[in-house]
């Protein structure tokens, strides 16, 4: 009979990889379409930074140029889950009205202003936030 064996493997954190995915494009009126994107940074080798991205551009003469760029940055698990969950199940109906109804025109509103009132960038911030959230809801994570 043979002798039992034991082996200890090392066990690694999967390393962090950025990448940025494109979950929604539209054209929420005539002139104006936006892009929302899912963006993974790096804070450390295995530590991700989940963001959701919006870019509203404004068609001047034949082409689209962006005119606002949103950055959010998820400040909870919570809000992490809801980004996250966008790369493996695509944007919810639900958080996709969100997107259209609040952070559009929030986002619209400040076109043309280079900085931004305080109380802008909390209402841009509120309706990311309520977007990631909404996300989770509706797929019930």
């Amino acid at each position: 009979m043979s002798e039992s064996k034991v082996k200890v493997v090392k066990v690694i954190q999967k390393p962090c990889k950025p990448f940025i995915l494109e979950v929604m494009v539209l054209s929420p009126e005539a002139g104006y379409k936006f892009q929302l994107m899912v963006e993974r940074q790096c804070a450390s080798a295995t530590e991700p930074i989940w963001k959701l991205v919006f870019d509203l551009e404004k068609k001047i003469e034949n082409e689209f140029v962006q005119i606002v760029h949103v950055s959010f940055t998820s400040g909870s698990a919570e809000e992490s889950d809801g980004i996250k969950s966008m790369v493996t199940d695509g944007i919810s109906y639900e958080a996709a009205k969100v997107v259209v109804g609040e952070v559009h025109p929030t986002a619209k509103a400040i076109e043309g202003d280079p900085e931004p009132s305080e109380e802008k960038k909390k209402e841009l911030r509120d309706s990311m936030r309520k977007v990631t959230k909404t996300q989770l809801v509706s797929l019930d994570l």
